[in-house]
Parts: structure tokens; C-alpha cells; sequence
């Protein structure tokens, strides 16, 4: 098998925590999957814009108020200038791209460019130098301009650096459909004048899509007027025998363009199929990158005893062979790190022998950060039973996202209600290094979605490859991944549910919480010990060895890259 050459799309791409180009779990996927890439050695490029303003850095106030500041970096320090130029239509407008390289090398030494396009050139006008600044800012037409450089100007510029055989391109979530209408353009050019539906079958061929958004509401939509302004009436026509006729849906026209689509995992495949019934949706699920998310502590660990791992993860399997004792090592020291971290950042009250909880995501409603707090008062007869408990928040809010700014306020407020009794902690401005700390530090990961909202989750994976077990809602990933009283616990039962109030759901999956940690969690932790540990152990065994990038990896190999014929379909 001769694995083909892939350009990866993404609006936003996790490579460092001091390089802020992204927003969260898509992102950080991104850069996991393209440190994978070269770990294998794949001939693969990746394209993203550059972000010179980052996503947002997040300040709290002493209750838990949000603000945002812009998080500028040094462009041209990180990263390599290229001296290609493109021009993309933009509102009848010429915007000049250039490109600037990061360089992702992998473990035997292969390497894997990323190229983040960037509008800001003299050149250009000021408010079209200012489309590749901020990810996910502005309104609408700002989206969907950034989309569209980021698409069209993005296969542009892959041919202006010389990648011009390109076997597979792969979108990652549908902010990278617009590169479609490049891709039919070239196909009309070589064919001079075919038609739409030739080129879109020579188009599909090359295509893949991966689908993140479990909800309707999550899918990008642009009115036709504002499509048709921002990439011309020609662009326009050329979509409209696309499907997108009334509007712009950047997922449907992924959807019609590709000749592969997967979810993000085995749950949200399924679901994925119920929302666009007409078109074939796999599932591969997530991964993360282990040599990037693993505490120094357990890479000590595993080199000592599979050394490997890093280029072979499917060996973190035989950690069923490590002593406990050497888990508890590694884990003690993880754990100080993390208290370390909490002692830095002003929070008082830590101690290493108590039960710490994790929970670190994006502050949104369906994630429900405060579940945990629906009765303070069982909360509080939990820690007096069995121990001491302390707890750790951390997350952005959407700018706009009222009701997650509200999530945080009351997570500060219930901080307080518990002083001197539950230590509760927000560790502000939640990216990558944060992250690495959280989620080998914790005793506990806890997931609380409202599902089947969850698409995959990949920090409860981090948190596994560091011998942190979850408690979690079965939901995304973890329906694939728990086993009862081995690898963690779930939170109720597997679906069901749908038919009750908001109100009526968090009361039944706050007091199954609540059960789980009275009964099996706690007492296993305090009173036995050694079962424990057996369950941190499996976490890695069962968990780590299979939820990486790099299985993933070679999944959307065999499944999406390479071209088989009909009696292997």
C-alpha cells in the first residue's frame, strides 16, 4: 500500500500553548492528529490561519466575572515566513495571502508543515488585513470571510508552494468547505468547460469530512445575499447547483462534495446518520497524541517499561504489567505538580492525601460544570463519610455565551457556600499547559454532558493516559470506553432520559453522582486503596492504548485515504 498525500483543513490548530491559533477540543484534535502524522511518517500538510490575535485570554474576577483581552504573540518569532503570495475575491475586493510555516516533527524524525495563512500585508485594505487576526471573531460576514480564505485560499496556496498533487483533501469540520469551489474550478479549468456535476465527481473522489457538531445549531449558515457578497455572484451560481439554494450550510455542502464522512465517535456517528439520513456517516473516534499529553512522570514510567510507546501506542497495552506502586509514583508526583500549580495561582487549602475531582472544559450549558453542586448538602456529608475532597474548574465562555459566564460565576459562588469544608478552585485562562497539569493531576476526571450533546471529548482520553480514571455521563467517547469499576464509572444509565424537563434531568443525573461517589468511587479510593490503583492502572492498558491520534490515524488510513477497490469495500 503506497499511503497517499493528504492536506489536512482546520480553522484551528493546537501547536504550542504559547501559540494561541486555537479554541479548544477541534483544535487541540488538529494538532494531536498532525503530531501523529509525523510520528508515522504520512505525507501529509496542514493549512489554518493564522490567528495573529489568538482566540481570547480569559481574566475572572473574585466572582468568577469574565473578561476577554486579546492574545497577541510573535508571529514572526514562532514561525518561518514563506515568500509565496495568493489573491483570493473577496466583496469584488483582491486579497493578498501569504503563508508562514511550522515545522511538526515527529519521533523518528519525519516532519509535517503547517501553513497559517495570513491577510495581514500592506497591500490589502485595513479591514480585510485584520480577517485572519481573531479565530471565531466578529459577526457573520467575518466567518464566512475567514471561511472562505481559509478554503479557497488555502488550496490556492498549496499550489503556489508546490504541493500540487494532493491525493486526499480532509476537512475538518465544515469551516473548510469553501475549498470545494476551488477544487470544482480546477476540475472545469483542466476540463475546459465541463460541467458542475463532472467536476464534482473528480472533486469527491479526492474528498473527506469529519463532522464535530452533534446539534443543528452548531453547523455554520450563511443567508445567500451575504454569500453571494462576500464571494461573488459566479461563486454564488456555482453553489446554488450545489444544493445551497435559500442559504448557505457549510456541512451540507462538505456532505455533497466528499467520498467520506465520519463522526467523532461510535455514538456520535449514530447520531450524526439521524441528523443527514441521505448520505453514509462513519465513525472513527478520537484519539489524543500520548507523547504530548503523557506528566513527565509517566514518561519516565513507560520508557522505563515499553520504551516504544511514542511511535508504537498500541504498547501501552502492557501496562498491565507496571507494579501499582510504580503508578502511585508516578501519579503522587503528577498530583504535587498540579498543587504546585494551584499554590501559583493563589488557590489555598490543597492538600495532597485529599480526593481531588478534575473537571476542565469549554463553559457551556450542555456541559453542565456545576451538576456537581446541585445539593451542597450531599456534597458536603460525602466528604465528611468518606474524606477530603477538593475540586478544580477550568474553562473559557464564549464572549458571547451568556449563560456559560453564568456557569463560572456559580462555580465561584459554590466555592464559597464551601470554604473551610470542600477546597474549590478555577484555574483562569484553561489552554494547553493548564491542561497537561489538570489532567494528570487529578484523582478523578468528571464528565457531566447533557447527551447526546457530547460529540467525542478528548480531555477524559489525557486523562486516562495519566492513570486518572473518569466519572462520566455515557456519552461520546466514553460509551466506547467504560468499563464498570476497570477503566472509571458512568453517571446513570446509557440514553433514556429525552423526555424530561431540563430541571427534572440534572435533579435524576446529579443524585446518580452522588450515588456513584457514595458508593463505589470514595470508599474504593479511601478504604482500597490497591483496587484503586488496579483501576488507574487499566486506564492506560484498556484506555490509552487505544484512544491516540495514531490509531486514528491509520483508521482514516485504510478507511478514508486510501482508495480500495469494490471487493474491499
Amino acid at each position: 500500500m503506497i499511503a497517499p498525500a493528504v492536506a489536512y483543513f482546520s480553522m484551528e490548530i493546537a501547536l504550542e500553548a504559547a501559540i494561541p491559533t486555537y479554541a479548544g477540543g477541534l483544535g487541540v484534535l488538529a494538532g494531536d492528529t498532525i503530531r501523529s502524522a509525523a510520528d508515522l511518517g504520512l505525507s501529509l500538510v496542514a493549512v489554518s490561519l493564522v490567528h495573529r490575535h489568538g482566540y481570547f485570554h480569559q481574566q475572572l474576577d473574585a466572582n468568577g466575572a469574565q473578561s476577554e483581552h486579546e492574545a497577541r504573540w510573535e508571529v514572526e518569532v514562532a514561525l518561518e515566513p514563506l515568500a509565496a503570495r495568493v489573491v483570493v475575491e473577496i466583496e469584488e475586493r483582491a486579497v493578498a495571502l501569504r503563508a508562514w510555516r511550522y515545522r511538526v516533527r515527529g519521533v523518528c524524525g519525519d516532519e509535517v508543515p503547517v501553513y497559517l495563512l495570513d491577510a495581514d500585508l500592506p497591500e490589502n485594505a485595513l479591514a480585510d488585513r485584520a480577517l485572519t487576526h481573531h479565530l471565531y471573531g466578529g459577526d457573520s460576514r467575518y466567518r464566512l470571510c475567514q471561511e472562505t480564505l481559509l478554503g479557497i485560499g488555502g488550496v490556492r496556496m498549496l499550489r503556489a508552494l508546490g504541493h500540487t498533487h494532493i491525493d486526499r483533501f480532509h476537512l475538518n469540520e465544515g469551516h473548510a468547505a469553501l475549498a470545494v469551489l476551488e477544487l470544482l474550478a480546477e476540475e472545469t479549468r483542466r476540463g475546459n468547460g465541463v460541467d458542475v456535476e463532472l467536476a464534482l465527481a473528480a472533486v469527491r473522489k479526492r474528498c473527506v469530512f469529519t463532522t464535530h457538531t452533534p446539534v443543528p445549531a452548531g453547523h455554520d449558515r450563511f443567508p445567500s445575499e451575504l454569500v453571494a457578497s462576500v464571494v461573488g455572484e459566479a461563486a454564488q451560481r456555482t453553489l446554488e447547483a450545489l444544493g445551497q439554494t435559500s442559504e448557505l450550510n457549510l456541512t451540507d455542502l462538505a456532505l455533497r462534495s466528499v467520498r467520506f464522512v465520519n463522526g467523532v465517535a461510535m455514538r456520535h456517528g449514530e447520531v450524526s446518520s439521524r441528523m443527514f439520513p441521505e448520505y453514509p456517516i462513519r465513525s472513527i473516534t478520537n484519539g489524543i497524541h500520548p507523547a504530548t499529553w503523557a506528566a513527565p512522570a509517566f514518561r519516565a514510567l513507560f520508557d522505563l517499561h515499553f520504551r516504544e510507546w511514542r511511535r508504537d501506542a498500541q504498547s501501552l497495552r502492557y501496562a498491565v504489567k507496571i507494579p501499582l506502586g510504580e503508578i502511585w509514583w508516578a501519579h503522587s508526583r503528577a498530583k504535587r505538580a498540579l498543587l504546585e500549580r494551584l499554590k501559583q495561582a493563589g488557590a489555598t487549602g490543597f492538600r495532597e492525601e485529599a480526593f481531588t475531582i478534575g473537571f476542565a472544559r469549554r463553559s457551556t450549558a450542555y456541559k453542565r460544570s456545576t451538576l456537581l453542586f446541585h445539593d451542597l448538602t450531599r456534597l458536603r456529608k460525602l466528604a465528611q463519610t468518606h474524606g477530603p475532597l477538593q475540586l478544580v474548574f477550568a474553562g473559557k465562555a464564549h464572549p458571547a455565551d451568556g449563560e456559560g459566564k453564568d456557569l463560572i460565576r456559580r462555580v465561584f459562588a459554590a466555592g464559597a457556600e464551601l470554604a473551610g469544608e470542600i477546597s474549590v478552585a478555577y484555574l483562569p485562562d484553561y489552554d494547553m499547559e493548564t491542561a497537561r497539569f489538570l489532567v494528570s493531576g487529578c484523582d478523578l476526571w468528571l464528565n457531566t454532558p447533557v447527551p447526546p450533546l457530547e460529540a467525542s471529548g478528548t480531555s477524559g482520553m489525557k486523562a486516562a493516559l495519566n492513570a486518572v480514571p473518569s466519572l462520566s455521563v455515557l456519552d461520546g467517547w466514553w460509551v466506547e470506553g467504560h468499563v464498570e469499576g476497570v477503566t472509571g464509572w458512568s453517571i446513570g444509565n446509557d440514553g433514556g432520559g429525552e423526555e424530561r424537563s431540563a430541571g427534572e434531568r440534572d435533579a435524576v443525573d446529579a443524585q446518580a453522582l452522588y450515588q456513584k461517589l457514595d458508593t463505589a468511587v470514595l470508599p474504593c479510593f479511601f478504604a482500597q486503596r490497591e483496587r484503586y490503583l488496579a483501576i488507574m492502572r487499566s486506564t492506560i492498558a484498556l484506555n490509552a492504548s487505544f484512544f491516540n491520534t495514531q490509531r486514528m490515524l491509520l483508521q482514516y488510513l485504510y478507511a478514508a485515504y486510501v482508495e480500495h477497490g469494490e471487493d474491499c469495500r
